[in-house]
């Protein structure tokens, strides 16, 4: 591989060697950031039943707390990448972890009841708002353009592997010690984590002047980005496309999460253990269908930098888009469905690569971000599709409540779903173009590579 190029082109073999292993150390970390981030999610919804039980709460006020935890969200994510200017992002991640996970801690308390539930997640969502964007721009500061898909789709896959991971763990704590202990492990979790970054967390070589008090020794200093105004950047068919396929695909995330687990135990006849682990499988196929396609993105740069044409000459945004109109229609097809097996085939298989879109749309912002710019860019995208994980909750559990039967209701709302999927998909196939937007802009740098498909 030949991450941190840039950095590394002074220095020794061996210095490089070292580069390129901190990077990745730094991407594992981030991965593990973005796998509690994700856990921290996961409990409302797996714990949904028992919180509703014991509160006494309707899906629709289930939903509300569920999207509770995106009322500051998107205000978040853009003030965090603001700071991004002004702060290491190294203490911004720190006190990120810190922030959601003490968070978590009042639910164990007897006597916290909704609206405590509701409170905490809003200071929740709050801290975790940046951690996406932030963390992105972080890993950047590590790795070449043409070298970000990769680490970005296993930075990203820390959703997938949070999910994973917390669906069947956090069912067996709720199973065993009851939900609020679900809350409290999950903030336990994250304070490990924070422990860990306090140690070994750092700057990378090529992350903006801003961002590190100083230019390692022997290290050529970055570029002076090119002044766009954040206008032409955010009103670019690349960044808008981007926008609203990644609202796509966190809508079906965010359903997901809050929804998934109900759905299958109150459609699909399945015990709280039969769900979560079903939810976990969904979770690995959605990791793998992104570390696939950062592995065949990484195979296309290589294929590239050895003057080989690529396999198939469509534009990223063309087959990102025609799989997300895929995943469209099966979405219907799940939903139309009553037979269980067919339901987890479509689950399995093309309802796994709608996330794929987070990847492509991370790697164009940033190609057409000057790196000064990027942190807020990547935070204007988290801010505008985190909006989805404050409608989803609430206006699936409305659709659910308002329908004849549970199933209708569901039936209902993952049409809706289904709709703004191939919507979001078309609209990628239209307009994200990063590499004809960045020469349009005049962002494209010296470590940028074609514009790379599989």
């Amino acid at each position: 591989m030949t991450s941190t190029a840039g950095a590394a082109s002074a220095v020794a073999p061996g210095a490089a060697a070292s580069v390129r292993g901190r990077a990745w150390r730094t991407t594992w970390l981030l991965l593990a950031f973005m796998l509690v981030n994700f856990a921290d999610k996961t409990v409302m919804g797996l714990a949904a039943n028992p919180v509703m039980r014991d509160l006494g709460l309707t899906r629709e006020q289930f939903g509300t707390a569920s999207s509770a935890f995106f009322a500051l969200f998107s205000l978040a994510a853009l003030a965090g990448s603001f700071l991004t200017r002004t702060v290491r992002t190294s203490v911004l991640l720190l006190g990120m972890a810190l922030l959601w996970s003490a968070a978590q801690l009042p639910m164990l308390v007897g006597a916290a009841g909704f609206g405590v539930l509701v409170a905490t997640r809003v200071l929740l969502g709050a801290a975790e708002g940046p951690a996406s964007p932030v963390a992105l721009h972080h890993l950047y500061g590590w790795f070449e353009q043409k070298d970000r898909t990769l680490p970005t789709a296993v930075l990203l896959a820390g959703a997938a592997a949070g999910v994973a991971i917390a669906a069947p763990t956090l069912g067996v704590v709720i199973d065993h010690w009851g939900w609020r202990w679900a809350f409290g492990v999950v903030g336990v979790v994250g304070l490990v984590w924070a422990a860990v970054w306090l140690r070994y967390g750092a700057e990378g070589p090529l992350a903006p002047a801003v961002g590190r008090q100083r230019v390692p020794e022997g290290e050529a200093a970055p570029v002076r980005a090119v002044p766009v105004p954040y206008r032409r950047l955010l009103l670019s068919g690349t960044w808008l496309a981007a926008a609203l396929g990644s609202f796509a695909a966190y809508w079906t995330l965010s359903a997901g999460l809050t929804w998934s687990a109900d759905y299958f135990q109150e459609v699909g006849g399945l015990s709280l253990r039969g769900a979560s682990l079903l939810i976990m499988l969904s979770a690995l196929t959605k990791g793998a269908a992104m570390l696939a396609h950062g592995v065949l993105v990484q195979r296309s740069v290589k294929r590239a930098a050895a003057g080989l044409p690529p396999r198939l000459r469509w534009s990223s945004g063309v087959k990102t888009g025609l799989v997300m109109i895929l995943a469209g229609v099966a979405t219907v097809c799940f939903a139309a469905t009553d037979v269980l097996w067919l339901k987890i085939v479509l689950l399995l298989g093309p309802l796994s690569v709608t996330d794929i879109v987070l990847t492509v749309a991370a790697t164009a912002v940033s190609r057409i971000s000057p790196a000064d710019r990027r942190g807020v860019a990547l935070g204007t995208l988290t801010g505008v599709f985190a909006l989805a994980g404050v409608l989803a909750p609430l206006v699936m559990g409305r659709i659910v409540d308002a329908g004849a039967t549970v199933a209708s209701g569901y039936f209902g709302a993952y049409g809706l779903m289904a709709g703004l999927v191939t919507v979001a998909g078309v609209a990628v196939v239209l307009f994200l173009r990063p590499e004809r937007d960045a020469r349009r802009l005049g962002t494209e740098g010296p470590g940028d590579g074609p514009d790379a498909h599989p």
